[in-house]
């Protein structure tokens, strides 16, 4: 290998001192101090991207004050924050066709289809399913809703989901299935009152 090649001149890793071409200082931007600007200060809202070049006493003291929404309604403020939870991206509401009116206003049409062949006529033996009316259910009282949810179970339960779901919670804590341990004697009490409670309110 010819060390004395020029190529070998021409290949360096970091510049000649001579060649270094000293930085242009840029100074602090508060009136009056003359010392480096050497910290950014962003310059606020609708001024994104936009930075003031402080020193560092003078960026501290910008910092204390600074406040992004200085200026701006209270209802602004708070539908930025409401938009800042998406990204600030562009949202819809889920479950909604092209076709349906505003949500609240009872249920909706859907899309209106022509049979101009009559394919789907009663006379051709089409029927269109009809949903069944659902069984209407008594409100609960505060004591029957309070016995649900110490059986972890919803207020639209039924019987056997309620007779199902004692079962496994007696076996789950009674002390003979826990080696005679009675820790969870109280819980247990609790269950036995609350199954009580929707048996005596005929729910199960």
């Amino acid at each position: 290998m010819d060390l004395d090649s020029p190529l070998f001149d021409r290949i360096r890793v970091r510049p000649r001192a001579e060649e270094v071409q000293p930085a242009s200082v840029r100074l602090c931007e508060h009136a009056g101090c003359r010392n480096a600007g050497e910290f950014r200060a962003p310059k606020g809202r609708n001024r994104e991207g936009q930075f003031w070049h402080f020193c560092l006493e003078h960026v501290r003291d910008y910092n204390k004050t600074y406040n992004y929404f200085a200026g701006l309604p209270d209802d602004s403020v708070s539908a930025y924050q409401r938009d800042a939870a998406t990204g600030h991206r562009p949202t819809w509401t889920m479950g909604v066709n092209p076709w349906a009116k505003k949500r609240g206003e009872g249920p909706q049409p859907g899309p209106e289809i022509h049979d101009g062949f009559g394919f789907f006529d009663e006379d051709h033996g089409f029927r269109r399913p009809q949903r069944a009316p659902e069984p209407e259910r008594r409100r609960l009282k505060l004591l029957e809703r309070k016995a649900l949810d110490a059986l972890d179970l919803p207020e639209t339960a039924t019987g056997p989901e309620i007779k199902a779901r004692y079962k496994t919670l007696v076996k789950r804590l009674h002390p003979d299935a826990n080696g005679g341990d009675r820790s969870s004697e109280d819980k247990l009490r609790g269950i036995i009152q609350a199954y009580n409670t929707l048996r005596s309110a005929g729910l199960c």
